[in-house]
This record gives C-alpha cells, structure tokens and sequence, in this order.
C-alpha cells in the first residue's frame, strides 16, 4: 500500500511530501488564558524569551536564551542554508511529563525581519520526518521578510535535532529499498512481516524507547510553543505545508488561546483513519499519473506511457513490472530496483515542473537504463551523494506509528490493500491476494500517543486553509473538510500539485501575506489558478 512521506525534501524544483500524521490532546493548562494580539515586544522594541502564557513548571524551559550563530553543522540533508540564516538549538524535555528528566535539542533558523518586526513566522515543510532549517528563507520578497523573522525548525528527533531517531545504517537502507516485497502468497507476507518486525527492533535498540515514546506530534506542537515563548512571541503566527498542517491543527487544539495566525496549505484531515488517509492519497496519485499521461501524449513525440492515455497504466506496467526480477542497468552498482522506480515516479507527481524529468527517466527506462528515476528516488528518500542518509525515512515511520493507532488486523490490511489498487491502477504490479502483511506500525515497540478525530479548538481566531483541486498526496477535500473543522477561510487553488504557498501564484501569495501581516481573512470562497 501506498504510504509515503509528505515532507517536502526541496531540491531543483522538486517538494517531495507525502501523508500520515498524529491525534492531539486537550488543552495545556493555562494555554487558552493568553492574552494579546500578537507578539509582545519591550518598550525598547525587543522581543524578549518567556513571553506569553508559561506553562508551570517548565519556566526554565521557556526563558532560555538561544545562541544564535553560523549554521555549519546544522545542515543533515545536503542543501546548504542561505548566507543571511543564522542557527541555535532551543533545549525541551523529552517527556513533558517529566520535565527534570532527559532533554532533546530543537535545531531552529532565522532569517532576521529586514523592515519593522510584528514577530515570528515559524514554518514547517511537512513529513513527517523532513527537515526544516531551509524554511527560514520562505516568501522573500513578498513583505514577510520585512515584517516577521521566518524561522525554521527540525523536529524532535529530525534532522540536526538531538537525539536523532535512528533504525537503519546505510547500506541495511539499500537492501531494504531493493526488496521488491511484492509476494502477497502466505509464505511472503510472513517473510515481510518478519522484516518489519526487524526493522521496529532495530529503531528500539538504536534510537531508545524513551525517545521514540515521545517523538510524535504531540510532543512537537508543546516544543512550538517552547519555541514561540523564546523567541519572544505572546501569540503564534505559523505556516505549515503538507503534514505540517496536522502539526498546526494539533498545535491549534492544544494550545487554542496561543494562536495569532495559522496557514495550512496541502491538508491532511485529522479525522481520517490511516487507510482511508492512503486510499484517498492513491486515488490522488492516480490522478496526477492521468494528467502527466496525458501532458506526454501531447507534448512529446515518443512519449514512453503512449499516445493514447487510456493505454498509459499498461504501458507502464509494462516499463517497471520486469524490474522486479531484473533492476535496470544504472552507473551506480545498486541498479534501479523495482520499489525504487515506483518511488521515482511517485516523486516526480508531486508537481508539473517535474514532469519532463518523468518522462525522459521512463524513456531512458524503456531503452534498460535506470539512473533518471534511481536519482529522484534518492532524493526522495534522503541519501547523499557519499552514499550516507539523512534520517527522514527512520523519523518518518518513527512518527507515525506513535502518531495513530497500528492496523493490527491482517483482513483490515487486505481489505485496504484491494481498496489501494483499485484506486490507484497504475501503482498495482497485479499480485494482489486479497491479504497484506502488517506494516512496521503493527510491531512497534511502544504504544501511539494520538489517535484520528476531527479537529475540537474553542476560541479560535480566523485560521486559513489552502486546499489544491488535483493535489496528489492531499487531495482538496481534505483541505475542505479541514477548514470546516477549524471554522477557517478556504483558499481553492485550482491545479495539479502538493502544495502552493510561496511557489509564485500571486493570488495565493497576496492573500497570504495580507493575512499574516494584517490579519485580513482572504475573501470567502476564493479561488486561484
């Protein structure tokens, strides 16, 4: 079954994400006794740690004073941050519960308002399990450079946040993603589960239960109001992308009376149970498959899925269906494997600009060669060019399985897995049973800390949600359904790509930063192209 990050793991034109996130708690005391419009800034003009409602007990927490100072050592996935980024770590305890136990170290950015400062404009790019850091420098200019510091943030456990979630050495990552794990008779579904459950003892052995206990959005939403405090903002102003919108909704729940302004764009409804979330996300890929196809046939000459897009999905399969014996030729000595082709593609719908990528890699694979689509697979899945991985894949699974509730029902995960390849014909290889393994989830060594409902948050003020109409990995409805939940304004971006915010659609952006910046609810029902 699909079930694929939504963090946006930025390269070229690319922003990778993908789907899966957390259930949230009730409100923290105090949260919904805030006070104020926005940030607070002293009589001199400065923002001061310790702002705003203080949980008790966690004083120490929140009056910290990061350093702030050169970003060399912070950056895990290979880009480089931008030269006016400057970097600290904010200190939180592992289990909130237990605030005089263990630590962790929130890696945070910022890039300095260049005009008068309303506050903070903290981001997060989704996954779970990506790296914020590179967030920092989003919406240059469009105002939101003037007026807020952009700050980004790695999750607990993510990135160069420490502990870091930790289950696979680099070349065990390799032999993982060239496993086909496409047998669904019997003896193959033991033989992934057992995987699976290796896989789940080597994340409790080498990352510690303790943390992978309290690695989930639960604890990040308390992290980011750690971090609003410090950085001097009574109230939150927040951008969240893709999975980042559980985390904003989560975050809303939680912390209802801390909230000045919040963006979600590409949502995921909190109320959807993990296999109806897939299901819908493989009909959403489907769909981008259909538009690509039908783009190829229009605009190439050879196009390698055909020139008739009611025959795209068996040409397909025709492509990548032998590559689960047979990994295609690459320079690279791992070859092009079956899993690592379907996450290349899978890659390359998330937006238009990456389409003419998909289909000279399908053509270079139509001729046996294999580099194209095994590059945007590494890029998807965090490995660098040393042949070493940033950890988004690990915090990935990580997150989500403490996130909701396992499926610990082999006919629930058949039943789901006869619903994803109908939804999604051209992800199906044609060995469907009827039965599927339990996935990683399913053996996961400490129990989930959330669980699917809709969004509950009295006290709101005006939220924004931006949903696009052919969005892969969270299709519109969701974005629906989620504005409804936190009773906010709905932005309709009418396209075929995850995500919109700040990628240069005016309409969006005018909309957006009129909202941060002054607070103007867009006008209702707007819709952009």
């Amino acid at each position: 079954m699909l079930s694929r990050r939504t963090a946006p793991v930025v390269l070229a034109a690319a922003a990778l994400v993908a789907v899966l996130a957390a259930g949230c708690g009730a409100p923290v005391d105090g949260a919904a006794t805030a006070t104020g419009g926005g940030s607070a800034p002293g009589q001199d003009g400065s923002f001061r740690p310790g702002a705003g409602v203080v949980p008790a007990g966690l004083e120490e927490f929140y009056s910290q004073d990061p350093q702030w100072g050169s970003c060399d050592g912070f950056v895990t996935d290979g880009a480089p941050l931008a030269s006016r980024v400057e970097c600290a770590r904010i200190t939180v305890p592992v289990n909130y519960d237990d605030p005089a136990g263990e630590t962790a170290e929130i890696a945070v950015s910022r890039s300095r308002a260049t005009g008068t400062k309303i506050g903070s404009l903290l981001v997060n790019p989704g996954g779970p399990g990506a790296s914020g850091l590179g967030k920092a420098t989003v919406g240059q200019g469009t105002g939101l450079d003037e007026t807020f510091d952009v700050v980004g943030f790695d999750p607990r456990g993510i990135g160069a946040s420490t502990p870091q979630v930790q289950c696979l050495t680099p070349p065990e990552a390799d032999a993982e993603r060239a496993d086909p794990k496409v047998d669904m008779s019997p003896d193959g579904i033991a033989r992934i589960e057992a995987t699976n459950r290796d896989y789940s003892a080597r994340c409790a052995e080498r990352s510690g239960t303790n943390l992978l206990a309290h690695v989930g959005t639960r604890e990040v939403v308390r992290d980011m109001d750690v971090i609003r405090s410090v950085l001097g903002d009574e109230k939150l102003s927040y951008l969240g992308y893709s999975y980042g919108t559980r985390i904003g909704s989560s975050y809303a729940e939680t912390f209802p009376g801390n909230v000045r302004a919040m963006v979600l764009d590409g949502a995921v409804d909190p109320s959807q149970d993990p296999i109806e979330a897939t299901v819908l996300q493989s009909a959403g890929f489907q769909q981008a498959f259909d538009a690509f196809a039908a783009d190829c046939a229009t605009t190439s000459d050879d196009c390698p899925v055909g020139e008739d897009p009611a025959q795209a999905v068996a040409r397909f399969r025709a492509l990548v269906d032998p590559l689960v014996d047979h990994p295609a030729q690459t320079t690279d000595p791992r070859g092009l494997s079956y899993p690592d082709a379907i996450t290349g593609v899978q890659q390359a719908l998330y937006s238009p600009n990456l389409w003419g990528s998909l289909r000279s890699g399908l053509s270079a694979l139509r001729e046996g060669r294999g580099d194209s689509l095994l590059l945007l697979a590494d890029l998807y899945e965090g490995r660098l060019d040393d042949g070493s991985y940033s950890n988004v894949e690990d915090a990935f699974n990580a997150v989500r399985c403490v996130d909701d509730p396992p499926v610990t029902d082999r006919a629930q995960a058949g039943v789901g897995d006869t619903a994803f390849r109908r939804a999604a014909p051209f992800l199906d290889d044609g060995r469907g049973t009827g039965a599927a393994p339990l996935d990683v989830c399913a053996f996961w060594p400490v129990p989930p800390s959330g669980d699917p409902h809709p969004v509950r948050a009295e006290g709101l003020p005006p939220l924004v949600v931006i949903s696009t109409t052919e969005d892969p990995a969270t299709p519109y409805q969701a974005g629906v359904d989620l504005a409804a939940q936190l009773g906010g304004a709905l932005i309709t971006y009418r396209g075929t790509q995850h995500t919109v915010a700040f990628s240069g659609v005016a309409c969006v952006d005018d909309a957006v930063v009129g909202y941060l910046t002054e607070l103007a609810t867009p006008p209702a029902e707007l819709t952009c192209q």
